[in-house]
Protein backbone atom coordinates (compact mmCIF):
# COMPACT_ATOMS: atom_id res chain seq x y z
CA UNK A 1 0.00 0.00 0.00
CA UNK A 2 1.14 3.56 -0.66
CA UNK A 3 2.09 5.10 2.72
CA UNK A 4 -0.58 7.44 4.02
CA UNK A 5 -3.25 6.16 1.62
CA UNK A 6 -6.31 4.24 2.78
CA UNK A 7 -7.21 0.94 1.05
CA UNK A 8 -10.47 2.49 -0.18
CA UNK A 9 -8.47 4.99 -2.25
CA UNK A 10 -6.15 2.44 -3.82
CA UNK A 11 -6.58 1.52 -7.47
CA UNK A 12 -7.82 -2.08 -7.76
CA UNK A 13 -4.64 -3.20 -9.47
CA UNK A 14 -2.50 -1.84 -6.64
CA UNK A 15 -4.64 -3.71 -4.14
CA UNK A 16 -4.09 -6.87 -6.17
CA UNK A 17 -0.34 -6.34 -6.05
CA UNK A 18 -0.51 -5.79 -2.30
CA UNK A 19 -2.47 -9.06 -1.92
CA UNK A 20 -0.06 -11.12 -4.02
CA UNK A 21 1.09 -14.45 -2.59
CA UNK A 22 4.64 -14.18 -1.31
CA UNK A 23 4.82 -17.27 0.92
CA UNK A 24 5.54 -20.69 -0.65
CA UNK A 25 3.53 -22.44 2.04
CA UNK A 26 0.44 -20.39 1.21
CA UNK A 27 0.87 -21.07 -2.50
CA UNK A 28 1.03 -24.82 -1.95
CA UNK A 29 -1.93 -24.75 0.43
CA UNK A 30 -4.17 -22.78 -1.93
CA UNK A 31 -3.35 -25.10 -4.82
CA UNK A 32 -3.70 -28.24 -2.69
CA UNK A 33 -0.16 -29.38 -3.43
CA UNK A 34 1.94 -31.74 -1.27
CA UNK A 35 4.04 -30.40 1.57
CA UNK A 36 7.00 -32.32 0.16
CA UNK A 37 7.51 -29.42 -2.29
CA UNK A 38 7.91 -26.89 0.53
CA UNK A 39 11.57 -27.29 1.65
CA UNK A 40 12.98 -26.76 -1.86
CA UNK A 41 10.49 -23.96 -2.53
CA UNK A 42 11.63 -22.15 0.59
CA UNK A 43 15.31 -22.46 -0.36
CA UNK A 44 14.74 -21.12 -3.87
CA UNK A 45 12.43 -18.42 -2.51
CA UNK A 46 15.24 -17.20 -0.23
CA UNK A 47 17.39 -16.53 -3.33
CA UNK A 48 14.68 -15.16 -5.63
CA UNK A 49 11.42 -14.38 -3.80
CA UNK A 50 8.07 -15.82 -4.78
CA UNK A 51 5.41 -13.38 -5.97
CA UNK A 52 2.12 -14.48 -7.54
CA UNK A 53 -0.95 -12.23 -7.93
CA UNK A 54 -4.22 -13.93 -7.06
CA UNK A 55 -5.90 -13.28 -10.45
CA UNK A 56 -3.10 -15.32 -12.02
CA UNK A 57 -3.33 -18.03 -9.36
CA UNK A 58 -7.04 -18.43 -10.15
CA UNK A 59 -6.17 -19.78 -13.62
CA UNK A 60 -4.07 -22.65 -12.20
CA UNK A 61 -5.37 -26.18 -11.72
CA UNK A 62 -5.47 -27.34 -8.12
CA UNK A 63 -3.53 -30.46 -7.24
CA UNK A 64 -1.39 -30.35 -10.38
CA UNK A 65 2.28 -29.63 -9.68
CA UNK A 66 2.91 -29.70 -13.45
CA UNK A 67 0.37 -27.02 -14.28
CA UNK A 68 2.10 -24.87 -16.96
CA UNK A 69 1.16 -21.61 -15.24
CA UNK A 70 2.31 -22.84 -11.85
CA UNK A 71 5.59 -24.06 -13.30
CA UNK A 72 6.44 -20.49 -14.29
CA UNK A 73 6.23 -19.24 -10.68
CA UNK A 74 6.86 -22.20 -8.34
CA UNK A 75 10.36 -22.16 -6.74
CA UNK A 76 12.04 -25.54 -7.31
CA UNK A 77 15.15 -27.40 -6.19
CA UNK A 78 16.33 -27.30 -9.82
CA UNK A 79 17.12 -23.61 -9.35
CA UNK A 80 20.00 -24.55 -7.06
CA UNK A 81 21.87 -26.41 -9.81
CA UNK A 82 25.08 -24.82 -11.08
CA UNK A 83 25.04 -25.32 -14.85
CA UNK A 84 27.93 -24.32 -17.15
CA UNK A 85 26.98 -21.49 -19.47
CA UNK A 86 24.26 -20.14 -17.16
CA UNK A 87 25.25 -17.01 -15.25
CA UNK A 88 23.94 -13.88 -13.49
CA UNK A 89 24.14 -11.54 -16.52
CA UNK A 90 23.26 -13.79 -19.46
CA UNK A 91 22.92 -11.10 -22.14
CA UNK A 92 25.56 -8.70 -20.75
CA UNK A 93 23.14 -5.95 -19.78
CA UNK A 94 25.71 -4.44 -17.43
CA UNK A 95 28.16 -3.87 -20.26
CA UNK A 96 25.47 -1.89 -22.11
CA UNK A 97 24.77 0.47 -19.19
CA UNK A 98 25.19 3.97 -20.68
CA UNK A 99 23.51 6.16 -18.03
CA UNK A 100 21.35 5.56 -14.93
CA UNK A 101 18.74 3.05 -16.08
CA UNK A 102 19.76 3.36 -19.74
CA UNK A 103 20.90 0.29 -21.69
CA UNK A 104 22.30 1.00 -25.15
CA UNK A 105 22.17 -2.34 -26.98
CA UNK A 106 20.34 -1.91 -30.28
CA UNK A 107 20.80 0.38 -33.27
CA UNK A 108 18.42 3.34 -33.12
CA UNK A 109 16.80 2.13 -29.88
CA UNK A 110 17.46 2.52 -26.21
CA UNK A 111 16.14 0.40 -23.35
CA UNK A 112 15.22 1.91 -19.99
CA UNK A 113 15.09 -0.28 -16.88
CA UNK A 114 12.31 1.79 -15.41
CA UNK A 115 12.02 -0.16 -12.16
CA UNK A 116 13.08 -3.38 -10.51
CA UNK A 117 9.54 -4.16 -9.34
CA UNK A 118 7.37 -6.82 -11.00
CA UNK A 119 3.81 -7.95 -10.47
CA UNK A 120 4.87 -11.59 -10.76
CA UNK A 121 8.26 -13.22 -10.26
CA UNK A 122 8.78 -15.58 -13.17
CA UNK A 123 11.36 -18.21 -12.26
CA UNK A 124 13.02 -17.94 -15.71
CA UNK A 125 13.52 -14.16 -15.38
CA UNK A 126 16.78 -13.23 -17.09
CA UNK A 127 17.17 -10.17 -14.84
CA UNK A 128 16.64 -12.01 -11.56
CA UNK A 129 20.21 -11.03 -10.55
CA UNK A 130 20.19 -7.52 -12.04
CA UNK A 131 21.37 -4.66 -9.74
CA UNK A 132 18.31 -2.42 -10.12
CA UNK A 133 19.40 -0.14 -7.29
CA UNK A 134 22.20 1.06 -9.61
CA UNK A 135 20.08 1.19 -12.77
CA UNK A 136 16.74 2.82 -12.04
CA UNK A 137 15.55 4.98 -14.92
CA UNK A 138 12.55 6.34 -13.01
CA UNK A 139 14.67 7.87 -10.27
CA UNK A 140 14.37 11.67 -10.17
CA UNK A 141 11.43 11.66 -12.60
CA UNK A 142 13.37 10.06 -15.47
CA UNK A 143 15.70 13.09 -15.59
CA UNK A 144 18.85 11.16 -16.57
CA UNK A 145 17.22 9.05 -19.33
CA UNK A 146 15.44 12.07 -20.84
CA UNK A 147 18.72 14.00 -20.90
CA UNK A 148 20.42 11.03 -22.57
CA UNK A 149 17.67 10.79 -25.18
CA UNK A 150 17.87 14.49 -25.96
CA UNK A 151 21.64 14.28 -26.45
CA UNK A 152 21.55 11.33 -28.88
CA UNK A 153 19.70 12.24 -32.05
CA UNK A 154 20.43 8.84 -33.62
CA UNK A 155 17.85 7.28 -31.28
CA UNK A 156 14.31 6.89 -32.61
CA UNK A 157 12.64 4.40 -30.25
CA UNK A 158 12.43 4.07 -26.47
CA UNK A 159 11.80 0.68 -24.87
CA UNK A 160 10.43 0.79 -21.33
CA UNK A 161 11.38 -2.39 -19.52
CA UNK A 162 12.30 -3.43 -16.03
CA UNK A 163 11.24 -5.14 -13.87
CA UNK A 164 7.83 -4.18 -15.15
CA UNK A 165 7.30 -0.50 -15.99
CA UNK A 166 3.55 -0.77 -15.41
CA UNK A 167 4.14 -1.34 -11.69
CA UNK A 168 4.98 2.39 -11.58
CA UNK A 169 2.25 4.87 -10.75
CA UNK A 170 0.48 6.37 -13.72
CA UNK A 171 1.50 9.88 -12.65
CA UNK A 172 5.18 8.97 -12.96
CA UNK A 173 4.70 7.30 -16.34
CA UNK A 174 2.70 10.32 -17.54
CA UNK A 175 5.62 12.56 -16.57
CA UNK A 176 7.93 10.49 -18.75
CA UNK A 177 5.55 10.61 -21.71
CA UNK A 178 5.28 14.37 -21.27
CA UNK A 179 9.08 14.59 -21.27
CA UNK A 180 9.23 12.90 -24.66
CA UNK A 181 7.60 15.99 -26.18
CA UNK A 182 10.96 17.70 -25.79
CA UNK A 183 12.79 14.98 -27.74
CA UNK A 184 11.53 15.33 -31.33
CA UNK A 185 13.71 12.58 -32.83
CA UNK A 186 11.96 9.88 -30.77
CA UNK A 187 9.31 8.33 -33.03
CA UNK A 188 8.01 5.35 -31.02
CA UNK A 189 7.50 4.21 -27.43
CA UNK A 190 7.56 0.49 -26.71
CA UNK A 191 6.47 -0.89 -23.33
CA UNK A 192 7.31 -4.45 -22.32
CA UNK A 193 5.02 -5.74 -19.58
CA UNK A 194 3.48 -8.85 -18.05
CA UNK A 195 1.33 -6.95 -15.55
CA UNK A 196 -1.92 -6.84 -17.62
CA UNK A 197 -1.54 -10.61 -18.05
CA UNK A 198 -1.35 -11.42 -14.35
CA UNK A 199 -3.45 -8.45 -13.10
CA UNK A 200 -5.81 -7.39 -15.93
CA UNK A 201 -7.27 -4.61 -13.78
CA UNK A 202 -4.02 -2.73 -14.44
CA UNK A 203 -5.62 -1.55 -17.68
CA UNK A 204 -7.77 1.18 -16.17
CA UNK A 205 -8.81 4.70 -17.12
CA UNK A 206 -5.64 6.22 -15.66
CA UNK A 207 -3.37 3.96 -17.72
CA UNK A 208 -5.30 4.66 -20.89
CA UNK A 209 -5.17 8.39 -20.17
CA UNK A 210 -1.38 8.66 -20.17
CA UNK A 211 -1.07 6.28 -23.10
CA UNK A 212 -3.43 8.52 -25.01
CA UNK A 213 -1.28 11.56 -24.21
CA UNK A 214 1.85 10.05 -25.75
CA UNK A 215 3.29 12.29 -28.48
CA UNK A 216 4.47 9.17 -30.34
CA UNK A 217 2.79 5.85 -31.21
CA UNK A 218 2.79 3.28 -28.40
CA UNK A 219 3.53 -0.43 -28.86
CA UNK A 220 2.70 -2.62 -25.89
CA UNK A 221 4.57 -5.94 -25.87
CA UNK A 222 2.83 -8.43 -23.60
CA UNK A 223 4.60 -11.51 -22.24
CA UNK A 224 2.12 -14.38 -22.62
CA UNK A 225 3.54 -17.90 -22.67
CA UNK A 226 0.46 -20.13 -22.62
CA UNK A 227 -3.10 -19.91 -23.98
CA UNK A 228 -4.54 -20.44 -20.48
CA UNK A 229 -3.10 -17.08 -19.49
CA UNK A 230 -5.60 -15.48 -21.89
CA UNK A 231 -8.85 -15.25 -19.94
CA UNK A 232 -11.85 -13.00 -20.41
CA UNK A 233 -10.53 -10.14 -18.19
CA UNK A 234 -7.32 -10.07 -20.23
CA UNK A 235 -9.26 -10.09 -23.52
CA UNK A 236 -11.32 -7.16 -22.24
CA UNK A 237 -8.16 -5.31 -21.22
CA UNK A 238 -6.65 -5.87 -24.67
CA UNK A 239 -9.82 -4.55 -26.30
CA UNK A 240 -9.55 -1.34 -24.28
CA UNK A 241 -5.91 -0.93 -25.22
CA UNK A 242 -6.60 -1.45 -28.91
CA UNK A 243 -9.49 1.03 -28.77
CA UNK A 244 -7.08 3.62 -27.38
CA UNK A 245 -4.79 3.21 -30.39
CA UNK A 246 -2.12 0.99 -28.81
CA UNK A 247 -0.47 -1.68 -30.97
CA UNK A 248 -0.40 -5.04 -29.16
CA UNK A 249 2.38 -7.58 -29.72
CA UNK A 250 3.38 -10.68 -27.77
CA UNK A 251 6.80 -11.98 -26.84
CA UNK A 252 6.70 -15.50 -25.44
CA UNK A 253 9.61 -17.44 -24.00
CA UNK A 254 10.01 -21.06 -25.07
CA UNK A 255 9.98 -22.97 -21.78
CA UNK A 256 10.41 -26.66 -21.07
CA UNK A 257 7.32 -28.06 -19.36
CA UNK A 258 5.27 -24.96 -20.19
CA UNK A 259 4.90 -24.48 -23.94
CA UNK A 260 7.45 -26.76 -25.63
CA UNK A 261 4.99 -28.74 -27.73
CA UNK A 262 3.28 -27.91 -31.01
CA UNK A 263 -0.35 -28.04 -29.89
CA UNK A 264 0.35 -25.66 -27.00
CA UNK A 265 2.07 -23.16 -29.30
CA UNK A 266 -0.71 -23.37 -31.89
CA UNK A 267 -3.28 -22.70 -29.17
CA UNK A 268 -1.20 -19.76 -27.94
CA UNK A 269 -1.04 -18.10 -31.36
CA UNK A 270 -4.74 -18.66 -31.96
CA UNK A 271 -5.61 -17.35 -28.51
CA UNK A 272 -3.48 -14.27 -29.03
CA UNK A 273 -5.19 -13.48 -32.31
CA UNK A 274 -8.61 -13.90 -30.70
CA UNK A 275 -7.50 -11.32 -28.12
CA UNK A 276 -6.24 -8.91 -30.78
CA UNK A 277 -2.56 -9.49 -30.01
CA UNK A 278 -0.09 -10.31 -32.79
CA UNK A 279 2.56 -13.00 -32.08
CA UNK A 280 5.93 -11.24 -32.30
CA UNK A 281 8.76 -13.32 -30.84
CA UNK A 282 9.12 -16.81 -29.49
CA UNK A 283 12.27 -16.26 -27.49
CA UNK A 284 14.87 -18.85 -26.63
CA UNK A 285 15.61 -18.88 -22.90
CA UNK A 286 18.32 -16.44 -21.88
CA UNK A 287 20.89 -18.57 -19.97
CA UNK A 288 20.42 -17.06 -16.53
CA UNK A 289 21.65 -18.87 -13.43
CA UNK A 290 18.79 -20.71 -11.73
CA UNK A 291 16.69 -21.29 -14.84
CA UNK A 292 18.52 -24.02 -16.76
CA UNK A 293 15.65 -26.46 -16.18
CA UNK A 294 13.50 -24.33 -18.50
CA UNK A 295 15.89 -24.62 -21.45
CA UNK A 296 14.69 -26.08 -24.76
CA UNK A 297 17.30 -27.18 -27.31
CA UNK A 298 17.66 -25.33 -30.59
CA UNK A 299 16.91 -28.42 -32.68
CA UNK A 300 13.58 -28.91 -30.91
CA UNK A 301 12.82 -25.19 -31.14
CA UNK A 302 13.39 -25.15 -34.90
CA UNK A 303 11.18 -28.22 -35.31
CA UNK A 304 8.40 -26.51 -33.34
CA UNK A 305 8.59 -23.43 -35.54
CA UNK A 306 8.50 -25.55 -38.67
CA UNK A 307 5.36 -27.17 -37.27
CA UNK A 308 3.79 -23.78 -36.63
CA UNK A 309 4.54 -22.68 -40.18
CA UNK A 310 2.81 -25.79 -41.50
CA UNK A 311 -0.28 -25.23 -39.34
CA UNK A 312 -0.80 -21.47 -39.21
CA UNK A 313 -0.92 -18.46 -41.53
CA UNK A 314 2.33 -16.53 -41.57
CA UNK A 315 1.05 -13.64 -39.49
CA UNK A 316 0.38 -16.02 -36.58
CA UNK A 317 3.87 -17.52 -36.60
CA UNK A 318 6.21 -15.71 -34.19
CA UNK A 319 9.87 -15.26 -35.05
CA UNK A 320 12.11 -17.69 -33.21
CA UNK A 321 14.80 -15.51 -31.71
CA UNK A 322 17.74 -15.51 -29.36
CA UNK A 323 19.62 -12.62 -27.81
CA UNK A 324 23.36 -12.85 -28.17
CA UNK A 325 25.60 -10.60 -26.05
CA UNK A 326 27.08 -7.75 -28.02
CA UNK A 327 24.78 -8.15 -31.02
CA UNK A 328 22.97 -5.04 -32.29
CA UNK A 329 19.71 -6.97 -32.77
CA UNK A 330 18.15 -10.30 -31.83
CA UNK A 331 19.30 -13.31 -33.83
CA UNK A 332 16.45 -14.86 -35.82
CA UNK A 333 16.80 -18.64 -35.91
CA UNK A 334 14.08 -19.51 -38.43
Amino acid sequence: MIPGTSPARQAPWRLELARAIVDPEELLRLLELPDALLPAARRAHAVFPLRVPRPYLARMAKGDARDPLLRQVLPLAAEEAVVPGFGPDPVQDLAAHAAPGVLRKYAGRVLLTATGACGVHCRYCFRRHFPYEEANAARERFAAPLAYLAAHTDLHEVILSGGDPLTLRDEKLAEFVSGLRGVPHIRRLRVHTRLPVVVPSRVDDELLAWLGQSPVPVILVLHINHAREIDEPLRAACARLRASGVTLLNQAVLLSGVNDDLETLVALSEGLMDAGVLPYYLHMLDPVAGAAHFAVGETQARALLAGLRARLPGYLVPRLAREEPGASAKTILL
